[in-house]
């Protein structure tokens, strides 16, 4: 959690973050998993410390999200099992909430979670790509919507460590779900295009 005054350059912070995991994720990919490893241990860390200790979150929010991204950056393997794992339960939550209230079975979002890391194991290249590019189109709304002052995409910017992708950014809003799907196909047809071809020799 970060001071409500830090919340707008966070929100700004998670707009770029995602812009570069959309459309560059694979030939970024260590940067982009030093953008998120940099994030999730700021929000780990900095919820340690209490709501009055300004300088100690943001101390804590440092220490941890450089310690965050290092462990992710020098983790790649394991970096894009966790990404193929995130995304299995990503895609468990989403799927959950088209049709009922509350959490998915943990059962469905371990499931979800063994596959994807299997399945990024044995297709790189493509799981990084299409999960950089619905990941960071994720980040961008949640970045944008939080910026535009929405209360529950705040928390993701730093008001609740707890809600780092909140799957109503902006409930009642259906328009986010089909920006979100948009984005992922446009941000995955770029890689496969551009960022995302590989060299030839």
């Amino acid at each position: 959690m970060l001071p409500h005054s830090y919340e707008l350059p966070a929100a700004l912070l998670l707009v770029v973050g995602g812009v570069v995991a959309c459309f560059a994720g694979y030939r970024l990919f260590k940067a982009v998993l030093g953008i998120y490893g940099f994030i999730l241990g700021a929000m780990m860390a900095s919820s340690m410390m209490g709501v009055t200790n300004t300088t100690g979150m943001i101390v804590a929010a440092l220490v941890g999200g450089i310690a965050g991204a290092l462990v992710l950056m020098f983790a790649y393997f394991v970096g894009i099992a966790l990404v193929g794992a995130g995304l299995g339960a990503f895609v468990a939550h989403v799927a959950w909430s088209w049709g009922r209230a509350g959490d998915p079975p943990a059962i469905a979002v371990i499931v979800l979670s063994v596959i994807g890391s299997i399945g990024a194991m044995l297709l790189q290249r493509y799981v990084i790509i299409v999960s950089t590019a619905f990941g960071g189109a994720w980040t961008m709304i949640v970045g944008g919507v939080a910026a535009m002052g929405d209360r529950a995409a705040r928390g993701a910017a730093g008001a609740d460590v707890w809600i780092l992708y909140p799957l109503q950014p902006a409930p009642g809003q259906r328009w986010v779900s089909i920006a979100w799907l948009v984005m992922g196909v446009v941000g995955t047809a770029v890689q496969l295009g551009k960022t995302g071809r590989k060299n030839r020799t």
